[in-house]
């Protein structure tokens, strides 16, 4: 999968791939394959990481004096 590919991904779509891609690392496949498919998964991963924590960065937080905060 390219980068652009990724990105085009919503964290859904990218969590659902990385759940296919630990299926297919569950089969009998040659050890070569198994690296890519690791690869790919730990890309996906750190796509998604980036993803939650510009997430967390706008969620806002009601505080107990009424006042917005950032997510913390």
């Amino acid at each position: 999968m390219t980068r652009e590919e990724m990105e085009a991904l919503t964290l859904e779509e990218a969590l659902e791939n990385v759940d296919k891609t630990l299926d297919k690392l569950a089969e009998d496949i040659p050890l070569e394959q198994s690296f890519d498919l690791y690869k790919e998964g730990m890309e996906l991963l750190k796509y998604c990481d980036g993803k939650l924590k510009k997430v967390e960065q706008q969620v806002m937080v009601l505080d107990e004096e009424g006042e917005l905060n950032e997510f913390q």
